[in-house]
């Protein structure tokens, strides 16, 4: 058995491209927050980011039609998914994320966005997708690590604490004193990061099950993106009924909308999609608890937000329990691989022809 050489471009490049992803993504949010902060209506922002996004991709859904003559069959039943797709996972989720985003900070759609894992498994269940079984420590580590992040999750949002980083304080400031709550607009914000979130999860699953009946990747995509272009735009008019809130200015508000377009349409889904070829969902994932990082240092240096010790020891705990959902689903994983190598051994299967489970 030979031993496996180190490649840069198998080991360090998908490292420093996750990293950079993660970078950018918050650069993205920071730089939206920035814009709606300036003026810039929430669901102006989807309308154009959405629309820019669908025509950039309208010319490669061309190309691979043409490519793929043997491609599964659209029809009506499979298009009905693709709108339920485009109103959950576009749609109720950008407008209920970018809500939350506007009344908290980034800081805080990162973090909730680690109860992604966790809100799945739940939606998995739920979906009866996914049973539960408390003599495994699959399933009681995934529970346990969804419990936890949930416990945090609230820590992050309803206690406050005093300001971190604060060395000069005149007595009896509200800085010396522990807050048990976050202003209103905080909370409120979190509560639709979360429902968004949610509706995020519920998406996942959805796209999930679809995938198989319609193993076409990009076609689901682009559907995904125009039916969920056009229910904002039919939302519009009754969440923003003033014409000239349309009128995007140069700045701020155009770079946002620009960048954002090209970036998750073009940039982010090329990097994650090589990223997810060449190490797996478990790998890309597991760099999501980093972006609570990056979003509380350009949110502290960019946007003027102050840290609390509340969402600090909120964000360790939601992390801790992300990570434990994590391993719980590694371990599945690895369960699932092995039963598969003991059925092809079975059958004479060799481990080079046996197909793969996962990528």
């Amino acid at each position: 058995m030979t031993r496996r050489r180190w490649s840069w471009m198998n080991e360090l490049l998908p490292f420093v491209a996750m990293l950079m992803t993660t970078c950018l993504d918050m650069g993205a949010l920071t730089l939206v927050k920035a814009a709606m902060d300036g003026g810039l209506s929430i669901i102006v922002y989807i309308v154009y980011h959405s629309a820019l996004g669908t025509f950039i991709l309208l010319p490669f859904f061309i190309i691979h039609i043409y490519r793929n003559i043997g491609r599964p069959q659209l029809t009506f039943h499979i298009m009905l998914r693709f709108f339920i797709l485009g109103l959950l996972g576009l749609c109720l989720y950008q407008i209920l994320g970018y809500v939350g985003v506007y009344y908290s900070s980034p800081t805080m759609a990162s973090a909730l966005g680690n109860l992604t894992p966790a809100i799945t498994f739940v939606t998995s269940i739920i979906f009866r997708m996914e049973k539960i079984d408390m003599r495994s420590s699959v399933s009681v580590a995934k529970l346990s690590g969804t419990i936890i992040t949930i416990c945090g999750a609230m820590v992050f949002t309803f206690y406050q604490g005093p300001q971190l980083f604060v060395t000069i304080r005149s007595p009896g400031s509200p800085d010396d004193q522990i807050l048990l709550s976050q202003p209103s607009n905080w909370v409120f914000g979190g509560l639709m990061i979360f429902i968004g979130g949610t509706f995020g999860c519920i998406w996942n699953v959805l796209q999930s099950a679809i995938a198989k009946e319609f193993p076409d990747q990009f076609t689901i995509v682009f559907f995904f993106c125009l039916f969920g272009t056009i229910q904002c735009t039919a939302l519009s008019p009754f969440l923003e009924p003033n014409p000239s809130a349309w009128l995007v200015q140069s700045g701020i508000g155009t770079i946002a909308v620009v960048f954002g377009a090209v970036y998750s349409v073009g940039i982010r889904i090329s990097i994650l999609t090589w990223c997810l070829e060449k190490k797996g969902p478990v790998y890309v994932a597991m760099f999501s608890p980093l972006s609570i990082v990056i979003a509380i240092i350009m949110g502290v240096t960019f946007l003027g937000d102050a840290l609390h010790i509340g969402s600090a020891i909120g964000a360790v705990i939601i992390i801790a329990g992300f990570y434990v959902v994590m391993w719980g689903q590694v371990q599945e994983k690895n369960k699932l691989e092995d039963k598969h190598l003991d059925v092809a051994n079975e059958s004479g299967l060799s481990d080079q022809t046996a197909p793969l489970l996962f990528p």
